[in-house]
């Protein structure tokens, strides 16, 4: 894949992302495979990447209002340390392959299943918001860590599928898990050794995914998304996706 065409690319999944309060690191990850980069750079970069485009959108969308610290605390109590420990983790190249597929699935289907902009949301107690949200942001945090992204592609279907929250909302709460399960899932990196051309990689991309972060995040959290792009991105994923588990079986 041409370079240019990497950060075009780069660019637009960061807007699409963004405007969902997610960082895109699902994306990268997708396009730095199809470009054939090695493993160990595709990761941290990812990580990095999510850091710059997840703060935009969290931003965004508590300038608009939509935050809410009560859901998001639980979810990253675990999952900060969950995701550094995870980030030191290594794991064999056919496990790596399995588990970005499945997360790349996972992408895909959230953009390419309709989600309706009205949610019913229902009440729940601190006590059963806490019961699942430790254990499972332990989970989505370690994950995160280990294959290089930030967790909203799970904690976000996790949130409109329960109706703990909105649209808006659940794109708030997963843009701020996002970044801080990337800070640490990048710490965790970092602790085993990050290659030299990672850095150039998220140099070369991060202007990029600035600019698309901006649009989306604004778009996102003021405005409503554009469906037609989204499947687009869905589409791609899907062919990620495809060719990871293809790899790894």
């Amino acid at each position: 894949m041409d370079g240019a065409i990497l950060i075009l690319l780069a660019a637009l999944a960061a807007m699409l992302y963004a405007s969902v309060g997610h960082g895109g690191a699902s994306a990268y990850l997708a396009l730095l495979s199809l470009a054939g980069f090695a493993r160990d750079e595709m990761a941290p970069t990812a990580l990095a990447l999510n850091i710059l485009v997840a703060t935009l959108g969290a931003a965004h969308y508590a300038r608009a209002g939509h935050f809410d610290g009560r859901l998001l605390l639980p979810f990253i109590f675990a999952s900060i340390p969950a995701a550094y420990l995870g980030g030191t983790v290594t794991v064999s190249e056919d496990v790596f392959s399995l588990l970005l597929g499945l997360a790349l699935l996972i992408a895909a289907l959230r953009f390419l299943m309709p989600i309706p902009s009205v949610v019913a949301v229902r009440e729940i107690s601190n006590g059963r918001l806490w019961g699942v949200g430790l254990p499972s942001g332990f989970i989505l945090g370690f994950l995160s860590g280990l294959i290089g992204i930030g967790g909203g592609i799970f904690l976000s279907p996790m949130l409109l599928l329960t109706r703990w929250a909105d649209v808006k909302k659940t794109a708030a709460v997963s843009a701020c898990f996002i970044a801080l399960n990337s800070v640490a899932g990048l710490a965790g990196h970092f602790q085993r050794g990050v290659p030299e051309r990672a850095f150039s990689l998220t140099l070369s991309l991060g202007v990029a995914v600035l600019a698309g972060g901006t649009l989306g995040a604004y778009w996102g959290a003021f405005r409503l998304a554009h469906a037609t792009l989204q499947r687009v991105l869905g589409i791609v994923l899907l062919i990620a996706a495809a060719k990871m588990l293809k790899t790894a079986f």
